[in-house]
């Protein structure tokens, strides 16, 4: 009986311990799968809310606010601004008194892009242009911000935007009425070339319906019993998003489509029947309307970044070209191909030409052109001056290919001593696009410059008087001998030169030093230098001088203080060609006169749309391909089809 007893006792006195176990255990269990579906539930609602709604009939809690931007598409600029060093899309203001403005320099060697080397991040680029003030403003007399844009490699070493010929045109606008070639420059005179008629007027419909359904969705959703309404709205909400995401033209629209519209148009109808407060629809409206400038705005800017990177990248058949020719080198006997003529080299009775190219293609084109017009190809040196990187492909391409008689000698600027050696990197001939706006109209000019590397000619050719220095998009129509017997009266360079940009209109850029604000610009591409006189009047060390002398007092910018300095430098030592010797802006304007390019000795190909690019005015290219031998074995390798 003890022993039934103690049993028994011993029962109760452990069971109910174990019992209590047990349920701490499923309260335990019942907490953790409670917690697992509310935890991925909050999560998603704040995502939900975190972010722009496409579905359109989220609440009204995220009020428009005034000046309300979303910084979404300025993060996605900027995760991809290191392919390009500098921002490409902001405008750069000039603030003389004639209130000019947009100095940007469109350099033709692209830093950055060929190989990557990023230096510092794109600036943000302003969601919504500024208001124009209806009062006059102020303007200061402060010199002009000058920001270099990459410079270009994309065509292989090329040089950026111009034309300074171009008389007054209109400039297309933004969405704004902004001056769109202010904010992405050279891409909007492409995008309004390029445009392409698109039939969506069914789309812009759609489109304005979902506006209005997205408006109207979450006041019809507050309102009692309509709920048979809301779903119908939300019903059809989704379903024109959903086409809309398949369809960018009306040919791409399902076939039942216009009853889709029908359904939505009805329930439009139905819900403007009630009742509502006007505030909440109108705040709905803007909000969408904020969300639609957004994305029109980052599309925008994702455009001209493409274009950016389109026109300043290396096209993979021309890197496939230097990479083959560069190996061919090593593979090839070169001593054996190498002709001993270094007593031309040097030989100042001889016609010498300067070409600074990393472009195996057009610095072909240059020298081929120049050679099939002269009278006489026995007496003429080229001299193409390139990097290290390209300097082997180069050498073997003009070994390998014969111009007539002509000698051409390919130097390699790193391996160049040179007393100057901070400057000897190379760095091609850079260009500017400068922007003029008054109260009353606003254009755009195009004029490019010297770098560095051309204050060096002097020292580099220690034997030679007068050269004629190339720009490697320059395709020449003519003999060129009689540059050797004009007489500049003294002068140094012999350059065309653009009366629509005078040194005047620049005074606040250029700063205190004394000249002659009436004389104009001048132009690189085909120049004709004095050397000698060069070396009497020590230029070199004035264009250094003005360099450090600007970058000690405000610029940041070597780009922008060379500018200055090559403008300064030649003051008074410019020899303006006759027009007929050259004509500019065939990399940029799809309006040069036909008459002009015929009768010009010469063809300057400045601008982002390079001949050699797929991007390249159309109607321009047949000057250029006529002087490239495509029978050649590397170009069908590399399948180089311009």
């Amino acid at each position: 009986m003890k022993g039934g007893g103690g049993g028994g006792s011993g029962a109760s006195a452990y069971g109910f311990p174990a019992k209590r176990r047990w349920k701490g255990l499923v309260i335990g269990v019942l907490g953790l799968v409670f917690l697992s579906m509310l935890v991925p539930l909050v999560f998603l609602l704040g995502l939900y809310n975190g972010f722009h709604t496409t579905a359109g009939y989220a609440s009204d809690s995220q009020s428009s606010k005034p000046g309300f931007q979303p910084s979404h598409v300025d993060d996605i600029i900027r995760k991809l601004g290191p392919t390009l060093p500098k921002d490409v899309f902001q405008p750069n203001v000039i603030e003389p008194k004639k209130e000019v403005e947009g100095f940007i320099d469109e350099s033709r060697e692209t830093k950055g892009l060929q190989p990557p080397k990023v230096e510092e991040k794109p600036p943000k680029v302003e969601e919504k242009p500024r208001k124009v003030e209806e009062k006059r403003p102020k303007v200061e007399e402060k010199p002009p911000k000058v920001d270099a844009l990459p410079k270009h490699t994309h065509e292989n070493g090329t040089k950026v935007d111009g034309k300074v010929q171009a008389t007054h045109r209109m400039i297309a606008l933004d969405e704004s009425g902004k001056p769109c070639e202010w904010k992405f420059g050279s891409y909007c005179i492409w995008r309004e070339e390029n445009r392409e008629v698109i039939k969506d007027s069914m789309i812009k419909k759609l489109k304005d319906q979902l506006f209005v359904a997205r408006a109207y969705y979450p006041s019809i959703a507050k309102l009692p019993k309509q709920g048979k309404l809301t779903q119908e709205l939300k019903q059809n909400i989704q379903e024109l998003e959903r086409v809309l995401s398949e369809s960018t033209t009306d040919r791409d629209l399902p076939l039942q489509i216009e009853k889709k519209s029908l359904n939505m148009e009805a329930a439009i109808v139905k819900a403007k029947s009630f009742p509502l407060d006007c505030n909440n629809v109108d705040k709905k409206l803007r909000q969408i309307y904020d969300m639609t400038e957004d994305e029109a705005s980052f599309h925008m800017k994702q455009s001209a970044f493409l274009f950016q990177l389109a026109v300043q990248t290396m096209p993979k058949s021309l890197h496939c070209l230097s990479m083959q020719l560069t190996v061919e080198y090593f593979r090839t006997d070169s001593t054996n191909l190498e002709l001993s003529q270094a007593e031309k080299y040097a030989d100042p009775t001889l016609y010498h030409y300067i070409i600074f190219s990393k472009n195996i293609l057009a610095s072909s084109v240059v020298i081929n052109s120049t050679v099939s017009h002269a009278k006489e190809s026995g007496n003429q040196v080229f001299h193409v001056l390139t990097d290290g990187q390209n300097y082997f492909a180069m050498k073997l391409w003009f070994l390998r290919n014969s111009y007539k008689d002509a000698t051409v000698e390919v130097l390699n600027v790193d391996h160049l001593k040179l007393h100057d050696e901070e400057n000897a990197t190379f760095v091609l001939p850079q260009e500017f696009r400068i922007s003029f706006r008054t109260l009353t109209h606003s254009r755009t000019e195009y004029m490019s410059m010297f770098s560095h590397l051309h204050y060096l000619l002097p020292e580099i050719f220690k034997n030679l008087d007068k050269v004629v220095v190339l720009e490697d998009d320059v395709v020449v129509q003519r003999d060129l001998s009689a540059l050797w017997s004009l007489d500049m009266g003294g002068k140094v360079n012999g350059a065309a030169q653009s009366c629509h940009v005078r040194l005047g209109e620049l005074k606040s850029f250029l700063g205190e030093h004394s000249y002659n604000q009436d004389d104009c610009t001048w132009m690189s591409g085909l120049n004709v230098i004095d050397l000698a006189k060069w070396r009497e009047l020590d230029l070199s060390q004035i264009f250094r001088g003005l360099v450090s002398e600007k970058l000690s007092k405000q610029d940041k910018s070597t780009d922008a203080a060379a500018l200055r300095a090559s403008l300064l430098t030649f003051q008074g030592q410019v020899y303006a060609l006759d027009n007929s010797w050259s004509v500019y802006g065939l990399g940029h304007d799809y309006k040069v006169n036909v008459q002009d390019i015929e009768k010009a000795a010469t063809l300057h190909y400045n601008g982002y749309l390079k001949p050699w690019l797929e991007l390249g005015i159309p109607k321009y290219k047949a000057h250029w391909k006529k002087f490239l031998d495509r029978e050649d074995l590397f170009l069908s390798k590399c399948n180089i089809n311009p």
